[in-house]
Formats: structure tokens, sequence, C-alpha cells
């Protein structure tokens, strides 16, 4: 083993033992949560009684509930088809990949069925229709808002568009047990916003690109990161800092999204040829950060919407420079829209 490999089997070794723990602790946490509902539903109607919102402590403990069986659910399958594979040794082989899709997409369905019961929520698509195109892989590109919209945008591609998703994840990511166990066995790529010297995100994102099939797709999302106030300053700062003050100033116009990297996109674009561009916005999930705010902003009785754009690949320039700057527009058009349309509380 060389020293540069050293550092990445301590975290891929790291990486197992806490997914083992983690996972384990979880189907322990959900029995335990169970054990005591009568009096987790105790403390949540004296909350609910005493706090803004339609019984909203009530809805959020049931939600956390369905998410944790879920979930757990999701670890023993996902240890059933670990199994299964022959202790993993078949696990890219299509059948097995199949199956690890077909959990994703049944975890997904279930969630955000009773999410939009509970919480009162009318998820509206607009856009083109799945019979749009049949059998094209897709490259889809996505302004990042808040820790809901990556679930919000995968079911949508999953339940809705019935399609493959592959993902690019900021890699914090793969330390919560089951997204990491599940995205680690697809076609995923767990990646740092900010590569360290020697890390080539470029070439990651061009490897998920290649062989896209008929019902692949492939997200990414160009901003790195969910919008705050704080990043959308770093982002400006960061195209001043590479000379680009044209973009920078561009960027300053924009309330809603983050001044996107083209260098992940250009890849990716490099890497499948043909490959049709869905861009998604999408309003009400936005500004989530923080535990304080998901309490006090969750969309309950409202309507949020997912907008769609397909640009045709003939469309979208093959030099970096023409990319970058196809991209600033669209991303400008994604800002204007989300000023238009802002969610609605319905009754």
């Amino acid at each position: 083993m060389t020293m540069a490999e050293r550092p990445r089997f301590r975290i891929w070794l790291w990486w197992r033992v806490f997914g083992l723990v983690g996972g384990a602790a979880i189907v322990a946490l959900t029995i335990g949560a169970w054990i005591w509902l009568p009096l987790w539903l105790i403390v949540a109607a004296f909350l609910s009684g005493r706090l803004p919102g339609r019984w909203r402590a009530l809805r959020l403990l049931w939600l956390a509930m369905l998410a944790l069986t879920l979930e757990s659910l999701v670890l023993v399958s996902l240890l059933g088809l670990w199994i299964g594979s022959g202790f993993g040794l078949w696990m890219r082989r299509p059948f097995w990949q199949w199956a690890h899709y077909d959990c994703m997409q049944w975890y997904l369905r279930n969630l955000f069925r009773e999410a939009t019961r509970v919480l009162r929520l009318r998820i509206v698509t607009v856009g083109p229709t799945p019979e749009a195109f049949p059998g094209d892989p897709l490259l889809v590109l996505s302004r990042h808002a808040g820790p809901g919209d990556s679930f919000t945008i995968v079911n949508a591609l999953m339940n809705t568009y019935d399609r493959e998703p592959r993902i690019v994840l900021k890699n914090t990511l793969m330390w919560e047990p089951t997204i990491g166990i599940l995205m680690h066995r697809l076609p995923n790529r767990f990646v740092r916003p900010d590569p360290r010297p020697g890390q080539d995100l470029r070439s990651q994102i061009a490897d998920l690109a290649r062989g896209l099939d008929s019902d692949d797709a492939l997200l990414i999302f160009p901003e790195g990161g969910n919008f705050t106030p704080g990043r959308r300053t770093r982002a400006i700062a960061r195209l001043r800092h590479l000379g680009l003050e044209q973009m920078a100033v561009r960027a300053e116009k924009w309330t809603h999204v983050l001044a996107p990297r083209p260098g992940g996109v250009a890849a990716a674009l490099g890497a499948a040829p043909g490959v049709d561009v869905l861009l998604c916005a999408h309003t009400g999930l936005d500004h989530l950060a923080t535990v304080g705010d998901i309490w006090r902003e969750l969309p309950m009785d409202k309507e949020l919407t997912l907008r769609w754009w397909r640009v045709p690949r003939a469309h979208i320039p093959s030099d970096p420079d023409g990319i970058s700057e196809w991209l600033f527009e669209e991303w400008a058009r994604i800002d204007a829209w989300i000023g238009e349309n802002q969610p609605r509380t319905h009754h």
C-alpha cells in the first residue's frame, strides 16, 4: 500500500465500522422509540397545544417515527441483499443493482406519500412529462436549497420519471449509515465541494457519466452546497479570486441561488456526448439549514413546485468557456423563476 493510499484506506475502514455501528444503533433506536411511543405522544400533544402551528409537534413525531421505521427496514433489507449477493461478491451484477434501486424507490415512495398526507403538502411537477423522453439518458442539473430537496428531486426522478439516478453527493453524507451503505453499492460518487490537492473531482464525475443507459439519470448540484447567505458571499468572492469579475457581477444579482461551478458539468457533458440536460428549479424547501429553521419553516399546508426544463444537447456549447456561459444563463433563469414562484399556503 502506497503512502497516498493509506489515508483513503483509513477513511474506508472507519466508514465500514461506523456504518455497522450506526446501522445497528438506528435499528435499536427505532425499537426503543416504538416502545416509548405512548410517552412521546403525551409530550408531543402537550407541546402541540402550546406552540404555533396545527398539531405541529404531533405531526413531526409521526414523520420521525415513520422515517426511523422505514430506514430500519431498509437497513435490514440491505443486510439481506448483501448476504444474498454472496456477501457482496455479486453486488455489481444487474439483478442486485436493480434490487437496490427497488429498495431505494420503495423507501422514497412511502416516505413522500405519508409526508405529503401528514403535512398536507401538494407537490406540483411542471415541465416535460415522462412520455416526452422515453428511452433517453439524462443529465440532471438542480439548484440546492436545503436538506430536503435532494430527497424530493431523487423521488421525482424515480417515481415520476422512472429513472435510476446516479448522484454526485457531498462527502459528509457517506457517514449517514443508510445513505452511505446504499449509495456506495450503486453507481454514485461522494465528493468534497472543495477538493484537496491531488483529488480530481472532474474525472470522478466523468467516470460516473460514462455508459448512461436508457433509464439512467446523472444528478449533479452545480452549486456544491445548500444556499445560505454566507455561501453566496463566498461563491462570489471565489469568482473574483479566479479573475472572473463579469461572472461575479452577474452572481451578485441573484438572491435565490449560488454561482454554479461549471467544471463538473463540463466533465459530465464531455463524457456523455449526445445526452440531453434536464434542469430543475423548486420552491418551498429553502432556508432549512438548522434545526430551528426546520422547526419554524418546515413546509406545512403548502404547495411546493418542481419546475423542469429540458435542453437538447445540440443547444449546449462544447467548449469549457461556452459551457460556463450557458450554465450561468440557465442559473439566472432559475433564480428569476424562483423569485416569481414562492410557495403558497393552501387550506
